[in-house]
């Protein structure tokens, strides 16, 4: 009889995967061509009201277990230099970024690729390209309320494998659709662009000039 829960099972996957992850044995694709030095900031040292919700970092995420060992969240320069602009055109009409994710070590992507079912890989950067998040160019992030603090609701959740999430979705309330709307311009007139299935994940332009890495949140200066 086997002694292990399908949820420990599952626990354990993860860690193991991790642990091989961070290893010689897996590795980021290989990228010829001049790079920009990558320069990540941490985004609440730019702006303190921009609010963090780290999912990645709990166990309410996709994998259903964290995935990193610290809440913070990192761009490349311009990029972050842009969000705290966005935020502050936002402040007038009552509303502040809340984010969910930013750069994103490669091994984390190969494991999201590899948890995910075949139907759903459209959610999720293909490890053998990498993603921009690995690149330190890619944002997932909604908006809260300046008055109560609480996160806005949108058409569909963060993270949602499923139609809501597309950011032409027609359903949901008017108010929802409008507030997406509303995100959406915003960071696209900033030099962002939102990803075709994802309402909440916008790419900074320029993102093919820094190389994918892999390296963790506490190797960053």
């Amino acid at each position: 009889m086997n002694k292990f829960t399908p949820k420990l099972m599952r626990i354990i996957f993860i860690i193991s995967f991790l642990v091989v992850a961070s290893s010689c044995a897996t590795k980021p694709p290989i990228e010829k061509g001049n790079f920009k030095n990558s320069d990540l900031v941490e985004l609440v040292k730019l702006d303190t009201t921009l609010h963090l919700d780290i999912r990645y970092a709990t166990s309410n995420n996709l994998v259903g277990q964290p995935v990193y060992t610290e809440a913070r969240a990192f761009l490349q320069r311009p990029a972050a230099e842009a969000l705290v602009k966005i935020n502050d055109e936002l402040k007038p009409l009552g509303y502040g970024l809340l984010i969910f994710d930013g750069y994103r070590p490669w091994s984390v992507t190969k494991l999201f690729w590899d948890i995910t079912s075949k139907e759903n890989k459209k959610f999720v950067a293909n490890p053998k390209e990498g993603s921009r998040h690995n690149r330190g160019c890619a944002i997932d992030l909604s908006l809260y309320d300046l008055t109560t603090g609480k996160e806005i609701q949108m058409t569909g959740e963060y993270d949602e494998m499923s139609e809501r999430s597309y950011p032409n979705y027609k359903g949901g309330t008017t108010e929802q659709r409008e507030l997406r709307d509303l995100l959406r311009t915003k960071m696209e007139a900033n030099g962002f662009t939102v990803y075709k299935y994802e309402w909440w994940h916008f790419d900074f332009q320029g993102w093919e000039t820094y190389r994918i890495q892999n390296i963790q949140f506490s190797e960053i200066k």
